[in-house]
């Protein structure tokens, strides 16, 4: 059997890294799972069959390809180098601080849709040591496939009642979680629709306290890595400047966002918390012009309605071990740097993986 290896740092690497994990144990591949920041200082683990393992036995596996659900990756692992991303491109940085920011430490980036493709191919035809395949995002197969009845199961408290989900990010100039909590907790106490509620993994711990002590018969507080599950259940999402907005609008449902930093036609956006109310029952009623909005962009950032992009990342990843995707350049004088800087924070200082 061939090993691979994923890799993430942070919670919401979990739903991502899952689907693709399942996809290749199905497909014969041996899995294993090394995890760096808060992810291995919680001591997180993912199910069997994989198998979790330290930095050192990363690098003595030799696996095929590494999956990275992070930014950057220890380039002295062995095997090919493959960007999944940890969400869609929301513009909370400009394009060289953010989403198409190259660190020269990837051999494949695995776009969601056209919408990132373009860039990223525009760049790799400029940089040329890296390829890129579109495949669309493993985090969303659960959204397009049989979840075994588990969104119907999340959504059941709320009987007959409409269901709305709240998500938001954890950067602090960005986060609705502050300023809207008076007002979601006004609407949860009112009970009219039913609420699934949720945050960013690095929000504040109080924030975390704050919104859990919501839950009850009006609502349930849904833990990150069931995000995707929340998303399938729930009929609309209020949000900020994340991710989960533009995940949450794929299956063409209408978002509220909260003074998002770059609103787009497809968002019902405001400003003023009071105005929560009237915000929600346009969501909750949406004009024709603002679902043909929300189709448009959602084809145009993941048209993979198929619930099979793991497959699809696989298939890209065989192709580019296999030279199918032709000869890359080599990595820039970055890549060698961060290399360190990789080093030093790890700690580790061993041998490089060999072959």
């Amino acid at each position: 059997m061939t090993d691979v290896l994923l890799a993430g740092r942070e919670r919401y690497a979990l739903p991502i890294l899952q689907p693709l994990a399942d996809a290749l144990a199905a497909a014969g591949y041996r899995v294993h799972a090394w995890f760096d920041g808060p992810l291995a200082r919680a001591g997180d683990t993912m199910p069997a069959p994989v198998r979790m393992v330290d930095v050192r036995g990363a690098v003595a596996l030799r696996p095929m390809a590494v999956f990275c659900a992070m930014n950057q990756v220890p380039p002295f692992f062995a095997g090919a180098k493959v960007q999944l991303f940890h969400g869609f491109n929301v513009q909370k940085r400009e394009d060289h601080r953010g989403h198409f920011r190259l660190r020269g430490l990837f051999d494949l980036y695995c776009t969601q849709g056209p919408a990132t493709t373009a860039p990223f191919r525009a760049l790799a035809r400029q940089h040329r040591h890296f390829a890129v395949v579109e495949t669309g995002w493993p985090k969303l197969d659960p959204l397009f496939r049989d979840d075994g009845g588990a969104a119907a199961h999340m959504r059941a408290p709320a009987g007959a009642r409409p269901v709305a989900m709240f998500a938001s990010t954890f950067t602090e100039r960005l986060s609705a979680a502050p300023h809207l909590y008076d007002a979601i907790a006004a609407e949860v106490a009112r009970g009219d629709r039913y609420w699934l509620l949720t945050l960013h993994p690095k929000c504040p711990p109080e924030l975390f306290a704050r919104y859990r002590a919501l839950a009850g018969d009006n609502a349930a507080f849904v833990e990150p890595e069931r995000i995707v599950t929340a998303q399938r259940a729930a009929d609309v999402l209020l949000s900020d400047t994340t991710s989960v907005v533009p995940e949450f609008m794929v299956q063409y449902k209408p978002v509220v966002t909260f003074r998002n930093r770059v609103p787009q036609p497809y968002m019902l956006d405001f400003d003023d918390p009071a105005r929560l109310p009237a915000m929600l029952d346009m969501a909750f009623s949406p004009s024709a012009e603002l679902m043909a909005d929300i189709r448009r962009r959602a084809d145009d950032i993941h048209p993979w309605r198929d619930g099979h992009s793991s497959e699809r990342v696989i298939a890209a990843t065989e192709d580019l071990v296999a030279g199918r995707l032709g000869a890359l350049a080599p990595k820039p004088l970055m890549a060698r740097v961060r290399g360190l800087q990789i080093r030093r924070e790890l700690g580790y200082w061993g041998p490089a993986a060999r072959g």
